[in-house]
């Protein structure tokens, strides 16, 4: 059994031992890493040192990092075929674009809305993990997902941990 850990939108310009603090505590039983784009600085991927690391590039992504890191992904674990991509455009259908992007997908894992979701469509497993750096004033929780890989399938469950200021 593999656990991934799956994060997006974490819009950083750096990392702080608050970050460092957050990703040990959600992270630390996962053996990959998933992140699904606007990361916008290169440094917050090195507090997943020693840990597989598949990743995208976001549209808030510095123009540095979105020549250096692909658009989208197909990525295979234990015989699975999991699709990764920021995503773009407008919410309402942004799971379509991403079904059209990677068909023969069993998972795709998408960020960009901002909003968690973790469901079965079509026999596709759809996560988006929602974002992990809190954007809002109010202390709303930052929000994750961990992806669980086994002989018998895939299953996902949403996080989430309150922001420490």
């Amino acid at each position: 059994m593999i656990h991934a850990g799956i994060l997006s939108d974490t819009h950083l310009h750096g990392i702080d031992s608050n970050f460092k603090e957050l990703t040990a505590r959600a992270f630390t039983n996962c053996d990959i890493i998933f992140h699904a784009g606007d990361i916008t600085h290169p440094a917050v991927l090195e507090v997943f040192h020693g840990k597989t690391v598949q990743c995208v590039h976001g549209n808030m992504c510095s123009a540095s990092l979105q020549k250096t890191l692909p658009h989208s992904r197909l990525v295979s674990v234990q015989g699975f075929t999991i699709g990764l991509c920021h995503g773009a455009g407008p919410r309402h259908n942004i799971e379509e674009r991403m079904w059209a992007l990677f068909p023969e997908a069993d998972c795709i894992i998408y960020g960009h809305t901002h909003q968690p979701i973790c469901r079965r469509q079509g026999g596709i497993l759809f996560i988006n993990p929602g974002c992990f750096q809190c954007t809002s004033p109010h202390g709303a929780p930052a929000s994750y997902a961990i992806l669980t890989i086994s002989e018998t399938g895939l299953t996902g469950q949403l996080q989430s941990i309150a922001l420490q200021h």
